[in-house]
């Protein structure tokens, strides 16, 4: 059955088109600048090759009919009534969702709810699940939740020591994001160490321009680096990642900013991009270090190291031991030399990897030695097929 698997932003929408259940990619895209009264990009990938469409796109349902007809005029499908199901990934479930779930009028108003504490994802989300029931309003169709895998968590884990009023009547504790990135890689890993989940205690690393760490015990996250929202956790791309909140206080007064400002601040502004003032990207951060000694490039990346090394550590301890390393998205499957420097500062715990393995780009592999006491795997993750894969589960179960 041909399932698709979706990503609605703010003025984007990234889709992928799979033939279940033998998990092949029949296409894949995106548009951009969706709703922006620009001149926006529609891209498409077929069997390698890459088609560019430009145009100005006025909204996310015009975007989705675009993409359907589409997939008809390049015979990719012959007709719309072959696609069985859509899965749609969103950001935040809140605490209500703890899986996957089937498209109902109950399940657009709790994420409605809690579009406070996702503001500028929930309600696109939310715009192109309805665009896509409009346009294909006989199909299958779910909602899969990066927050819904960190759900585990044990109250000492997800908690905050603020008034517990906050969570009560506010919700105010960590929930934790790219969990079905960390649900993916962690089943893949237990299948290349040949053991089952439950029995692996597990540390995977998401690190890309957003970055998180979790925590995985007998087949469940029992932490993770982010928090209520996105920005907490290790120092990312243009994010500060998790401080000390007498900074935000402090900045307002001496550089007389207003709370969004500072908030832009930090999610715009800081992380490598803050700290280097070169670049947001690694790669940029590296040929700054080797070309010009940049100090304060090299200070980025340490700072993030270090973070992700101290989470590291803290989760050895909460887990009583940790049996796997699992390097997964875009700077963790890419950059050796982000690996080696998180790696060298982990030693102490008995990890000890192939320099010459490590030195492998984008593709499934175990970097760490057979004297190495925890085994470190590089594994790219695959959202898309976790999201088609829940879309067929579903659909069985439902019946339908």
């Amino acid at each position: 059955m041909k399932i698709m698997s979706v990503n609605a932003g703010s003025s984007s929408l990234k889709f992928q088109l799979l033939e279940m259940p033998q998990e092949v990619v029949l296409t894949e895209g995106v548009v951009e600048s969706i709703g922006s009264g620009e001149v926006g990009r529609y891209t498409i990938k077929i069997q390698g090759q890459k088609f560019v469409k430009e145009m100005v796109i006025p909204t996310h349902a015009e975007a989705v009919e675009m993409v359907l007809n589409d997939l008809v005029e390049r015979k990719i499908i012959h007709s719309l009534d072959e696609i069985e199901g859509v899965g749609h990934r969103i950001v935040h479930g809140g605490n209500k969702f703890t899986e996957s779930v089937e498209i109902t009028p109950e399940v657009k108003e709790e994420i409605r709810k809690v579009i406070p504490l996702a503001p500028l994802h929930n309600p696109a989300h939310l715009i192109g699940i309805e665009a896509f029931e409009k346009a294909l309003p006989n199909v299958f169709q779910i909602v899969v939740f990066d927050t819904a895998f960190h759900q585990t968590m044990e109250e000492d884990a997800f908690m905050y020591a603020v008034p517990y009023e906050w969570y009560e009547k506010h919700q105010v504790r960590k929930y934790g994001f790219h969990g079905t990135s960390h649900q993916y890689v962690a089943h893949r890993c237990s299948e290349l160490m040949k053991k089952d989940l439950k029995d692996i205690k597990m540390v995977t690393l998401h690190i890309g321009n957003g970055a998180s760490l979790a925590a995985i015990k007998n087949g469940k996250c029992v932490d993770t680096s982010m928090g209520l929202g996105p920005l907490a956790g290790i120092p990312m791309g243009t994010r500060s990642g998790t401080i000390d909140p007498t900074i935000i206080e402090y900045i307002a007064n001496v550089e007389k900013k207003s709370l969004k400002e500072i908030m832009t601040d930090l999610n715009k502004h800081s992380g490598y991009l803050g700290v280097s003032g070169v670049s947001h990207d690694s790669r940029n951060l590296e040929e700054a270090i080797n070309k010009d000694h940049n100090k304060r490039a090299k200070l980025a990346l340490d700072l993030q190291a270090k973070s992700i090394a101290d989470y590291i550590g803290s989760y050895y301890v909460y887990m009583q031991g940790i049996d796997a390393i699992v390097f997964t998205a875009g700077i963790g499957e890419n950059s050796s030399a982000f690996r080696e420097r998180v790696l060298n500062r982990i030693r102490v715990l008995g990890v000890e990897y192939d320099e010459n393995k490590n030195q492998e780009r984008g593709k499934e592999i175990k970097i760490s030695t057979d004297n190495s006491k925890i085994q470190v795997f590089v594994i790219p993750t695959n959202e898309e097929l976790a999201i088609a894969r829940d879309v067929v589960a579903l659909k069985k179960k439902a019946n339908k």
